[in-house]
């Protein structure tokens, strides 16, 4: 990409970034690029396969969970991938995803208590389930919430890692 593309490019990703200063989004560019090896077909960019991709989250992130790795955060909790995150798919993450504590309470009494109030924060609609607009406008609302049923990004560390690597020098990311 020539550097006049490339300063369009950075300028227009910018004004709509909210997370990324101009650096940052320039850096991300030229990741790609290097990542996709810069190839054009047409004036369209030949974007990443999904083996690719998967290598680069094991690579650089450490991520080795098959599911994770295939989905986006809310396809990771939609366990049926009817299009809703129900009441029985957030038992069952939350299950699996709390310390067993010994009490003489039953455990699964807890757990649904906990699906409740994640429904009373997250379910706009009132339908009993989260849809995908559901779950995106309280994470949006409240980023933690991202993650209230189980981990699906990389740990802090590696991203830690990551933007240290990128935001360095992106023609040193080469080696993925």
């Amino acid at each position: 990409m020539n550097r006049k593309k490339l300063q369009k490019l950075t300028d227009t990703l910018t004004k709509n970034c909210k997370h990324f200063n101009k650096f940052e989004v320039n850096c991300l560019i030229r990741l790609f690029y290097n990542l996709v090896g810069g190839v054009e077909r047409q004036g369209l960019i030949i974007g990443l396969d999904r083996n690719a991709f998967r290598n680069i989250l094991h690579v650089t992130f450490g991520m080795t969970d098959d599911m994770i790795m295939d989905r986006d955060c809310f396809e990771v909790f939609d366990l049926n991938g009817d299009g809703f995150i129900s009441k029985e798919e957030m038992f069952h993450m939350l299950k699996n995803s709390l310390l067993k504590q010994p009490t003489e309470e039953d455990p699964d009494e807890g757990i649904k208590d906990l699906v409740e109030i994640t429904l009373k924060k997250m379910d706009h609609d009132h339908d009993g389930k989260l849809s995908f607009a559901d779950y995106e406008l309280a994470v949006r609302k409240e980023t933690l919430l991202l993650e209230a049923f189980g981990p699906c990004l990389p740990d802090p560390k590696s991203q830690m890692e990551f933007e240290a690597q990128v935001f360095k020098d992106p023609n040193e990311f080469n080696d993925m």
